[in-house]
């Protein structure tokens, strides 16, 4: 006889309940929106107060009223799901044993952004490149945490792939850059770790039409420029024939020590790293991968 897996609660790209193999089909049909929302709140706030969870779910209606409604919502759990909520004096909290999806890409995002993780930590999950939270839910609790969790989830990615970059995993690095760059097109960070991994692959022609891409995207979108720290990237690299960049050529900035993860969510700043060696761009040609290689260490 096997042990029944543990309960899990999926969050991303919308709500669902599977109690594992003691009741292997998804419960989710079977609970009302008002008890769907009382799990998810949990999944996503730890073991709050038992006033707090009604203020939160029901805001709308008296106090008595959102007590009336919590508990009902609490007595109906307990029929379809018996133990999946644990309720000591005044708080209430998930069961030790339940998984929930958002806090699994919690769990993997904070190991990554450790100064040193573990080689199998660079393997991206599922969960850290598929699946808004909750879609189509509305409540100021799950847009703040939603938001949370896109900007998580893109600093992630990008951290990601520049370490996965550094040991040579390039196809990979691509794969992690482009999540975070599909999460918000609009992203430059995102977009020079793309450039990045592309110089330190040694694939210049490739990086130039990427900060093209994005150069034009960021026109048309938002009638501005990139940043001089994404121009600097490739500054050595030479335009296409017969192109404008509208770049002014800039001196390259080396950073010789590894790549580290981003001190600031939104544009992935350095935030505080010591200061990197100017280096003035070298005339004459080279070879592809000798710029590549150069204009990489700046990023």
């Amino acid at each position: 006889m096997c042990a029944a897996p543990a309960p899990r609660v999926t969050l991303l790209d919308g709500f669902a309940l599977d109690l594992g193999c003691a009741q292997p089909t998804s419960m989710t049909g079977t609970l009302p929106p008002g008890v769907q929302r009382l799990v998810a709140h949990l999944c996503l706030s730890g073991r709050p107060a038992r006033t707090a969870v009604a203020g939160r779910l029901w805001p709308d209606v008296a106090e008595e009223h959102a007590h009336g409604s919590l508990r009902s919502a609490l007595w109906r759990l307990q029929k379809v799901a018996p133990g999946l909520i644990d309720v000591s004096g005044g708080t209430l909290a998930l069961a030790a044993d339940v998984r929930v999806d958002v806090r699994e890409l919690g769990d993997w995002a904070r190991r990554v952004l450790t100064p040193v993780c573990a080689a199998e930590d660079l393997d991206v999950p599922v969960v850290g490149i598929h699946g808004e939270l909750l879609p189509g839910w509305y409540d100021d609790w799950v847009l703040l945490e939603r938001e949370r969790l896109r900007q998580l989830r893109m600093h992630t990615l990008e951290v990601v792939a520049a370490r996965l970059a550094a040991v040579g995993r390039h196809g990979e690095a691509l794969q992690a850059a482009y999540a975070a760059v599909r999460e918000e097109p609009l992203r430059e960070s995102a977009h020079r770790v793309v450039i990045g991994v592309h110089l330190a692959e040694g694939n210049v022609s490739e990086a130039r039409r990427a900060y093209e891409q994005f150069r034009e995207l960021l026109r048309d979108e938002l009638g501005v420029a990139p940043t001089a720290e994404m121009t600097r990237l490739v500054s050595r690299v030479p335009p296409p024939r017969g192109g404008d960049t509208g770049a002014a050529p800039v001196s390259l900035v080396v950073d010789h020590r590894p790549p580290a993860p981003r001190g600031r969510r939104g544009d992935g700043g350095p935030g505080g790293r010591p200061g990197p060696t100017a280096v003035p761009p070298q005339s004459g040609a080279g070879s592809d991968r000798r710029r590549g290689a150069g204009a990489a260490a700046a990023w």
